[in-house]
């Protein structure tokens, strides 16, 4: 009887969870003509030309870009390899490692579960993940033996200093401070993704333990925080954080294609990371480092980083974006309600966000191009909100053109790669209407 009523707890749970149908009904988007949407054929051959370009001078390897505007795809092209070691030719269907474009993705599941009402954002995290106690700063540091002194910390880490970068967290190999390099390294903290056997949970946990850069609230520090948020929604809905997403996210947008693991009838589609080579334009694989080129292919399988862990195709992300562009709505599901997705536009670090001279503010999942980045030029619209990936993939969506712009490639040390900057003013001035 009893696991009868557990049984029937769960069903009326995961039935009050589900993502709930819309009055609005926005078709999955479809390939149509550019003017038909207010976009010039002409101009956007200036990207098909910009990529060829950058192919043949050995800038990169290979490239899949995609342009929709108002739901309807205009350009989605495939250029060079997706492992030129192997003469495999890259196609636009290709899956690649998408790394921190899974932020915005962990961000809108730890929305999705706000909207249910089952936390507020300035909660401490300790409240759910109870390591996260009493957190501590560093304070000092023997670069000698890697030892280190703290204080503590004036506040406790909240979820929304969790979502903005702002919790005082770092990133270990690729943090900017040496000092947290050499702690992390020494803790065995997980920067990426592994083929390990580990779990979120266990790597979270640790992380707990170990010194903040600053007081949570601060200054803005790029940082595992997602991962920390991938494990907290596992807390909260009661689910593994893939099957969480697999249920409430990729299944009803129809993203077929995003998986932290690849089904193995996909691996054959999954572009290899490549390198620079030592003569002319030659690319070759890049050799394993602090993470394992074959993942998502490998390993135990167990380990979902919320950060970095995802891989996507250039169709299934615009999938995404357009959700967002459409206020929180895809072919009839709701997802986000449009009032949450303003709220995560917002500024929510103040000018904590810098380097670009006020160009853009940091939100709860994206970065946000603000009118003087818009005057600036360039960057799109007011509003613009964009995030990009370890591995060189990169992505804009405008709310006022209504326009997403998303170029994947899979390189390391891609120095004279200069297709980022120039897809996203390439797109912005095909606008024709």
């Amino acid at each position: 009887m009893r696991l009868l009523l557990t049984l029937l707890l769960v069903a009326v749970t995961l039935t009050a969870t589900a993502q709930t149908h819309s009055s609005q009904v926005s078709p999955d988007l479809e390939e149509a003509s550019p003017e038909s949407v207010g976009m010039s054929t002409e101009r956007l051959d200036r990207i098909d030309a910009m990529l060829k370009k950058s192919v043949a001078d050995g800038d990169i390897p290979g490239a899949v870009a995609l342009v929709a505007r108002n739901g309807k795809i205009v350009f989605w092209n495939a250029y060079g390899m997706a492992d030129n070691e192997s003469s495999h030719k890259l196609e636009r269907d290709d899956i690649f490692r998408i790394a921190s474009q899974t932020k915005a993705i962990t961000s809108t599941a730890v929305m999705m579960l706000w909207e249910e009402g089952l936390f507020r954002l300035d909660d401490p995290i300790s409240k759910y993940i109870p390591e996260f106690q009493n957190p501590q700063v560093i304070d000092g540091f023997q670069y000698s033996d890697t030892t280190y002194s703290t204080v503590d910390a004036d506040k406790e880490i909240t979820i929304r200093h969790l979502l903005t970068h702002t919790s005082g967290i770092g990133y270990g190999v690729i943090d900017g401070d040496e000092r947290f390099k050499m702690i992390y390294k020494k803790a065995g903290i997980t920067d990426l993704y592994t083929t390990e056997n580990i779990s979120i949970e266990e790597s979270v946990k640790k992380l707990a333990k170990l010194p903040l850069h600053h007081n949570p609230g601060d200054d803005f520090t790029y940082s595992e925080g997602l991962d920390v948020l991938g494990y907290f929604i596992e807390v909260v809905s009661g689910q593994p954080f893939d099957k969480f997403l697999r249920e409430r996210l990729f299944d009803p947008l129809g993203m077929d294609d995003t998986w932290f693991y690849l089904p193995d009838s996909k691996h054959s589609r999954l572009v290899t990371v490549q390198a620079p080579g030592k003569g002319g334009n030659s690319w070759q694989r890049y050799p394993a480092t602090f993470y394992d080129p074959d993942y998502p292919k490998t390993g135990a399988k167990r380990f979902f980083s919320g950060g970095a862990g995802l891989s996507s195709t250039a169709k299934d992300y615009a999938t995404f974006l357009q959700m967002y562009l459409n206020g929180g709505e895809l072919n009839g599901v709701r997802i986000l309600s449009r009032t949450t997705i303003q709220a995560i536009m917002g500024n929510h670090i103040g000018d904590h966000w810098g380097g670009d001279g006020g160009n853009s503010h940091y939100g709860l999942a994206f970065g946000v191009v603000t009118p003087k980045g818009q005057d600036h030029g360039g960057e799109g619209s007011a509003g613009t909100f964009s995030w990009g990936g370890y591995f060189n993939t990169q992505y804009f969506a405008d709310p006022k053109e209504q326009v997403i712009g998303i170029i994947m490639k899979q390189t390391q040390g891609a120095s004279k790669d200069n297709t980022g900057w120039r897809f996203r003013l390439l797109t912005g001035q095909a606008v024709d209407d």
